[in-house]
């Protein structure tokens, strides 16, 4: 019997490729994934360009059939980093593992006797990469799914990206 339940948390500015691996690995050895969206109320800056609810979006094409498998829930953060993890607990459904890159996060789950894990990393695709290819008219569709390329295009996130990096817009308290 597979264990039921593990948490993939990220910012997902925008969901890539690597983002899909990883759920794709999770969903090898669990019946679900609760893709937790962090940071969600950050947008509109140069780190964090897209809303919470563009990047749930982006999220359901992302994961096409195995959205079936998935819950998406976007999470704000608290001013408390001790406190985050247990936030984050209580908006999210019951998970055996939480699964994160973020040596940070990994540490802060660890805290609460939370098992933590890390997924296999696609080389070369990360949201900073997607983002800066954006800024300089690189090929940053290949880094995501179809589905979440045509939807960047459809709200016009290219353009929203390059003038946030012209005009160097960051969020206070950025943490994630």
């Amino acid at each position: 019997m597979r264990p039921v339940r593990a948490a993939l948390i990220g910012r997902f500015q925008p969901f890539h490729n690597g983002h899909l691996h990883a759920v794709k690995h999770i969903l090898e050895e669990f019946e679900e994934v609760v893709v937790v969206v962090a940071a969600a109320q950050f947008n509109y800056t140069v780190e964090n360009p897209f809303t919470a609810g563009e990047r749930v979006e982006m999220i359901k094409r992302g994961l096409g059939d195995l959205y079936e498998r998935a819950y998406v829930v976007p999470v704000d953060n608290v001013p408390n980093n001790y406190l985050w993890p247990r936030h984050v607990l209580s908006y999210i459904p019951r998970v055996e593992v939480v699964f994160s890159n973020n040596e940070f996060v990994r540490e802060l789950f660890s805290v609460y006797g939370i098992k933590v894990r890390t997924t296999p990393i696609l080389e070369g695709v990360s949201g900073t990469i997607v983002r800066r290819l954006m800024v300089e008219g690189g090929n940053w569709m290949s880094l995501v799914p179809q589905p979440v390329a045509d939807f960047i295009v459809e709200i016009d996130g290219v353009e929203r990206v390059r003038k946030l990096w012209r005009l160097n817009i960051k969020s206070p308290g950025e943490r994630y």
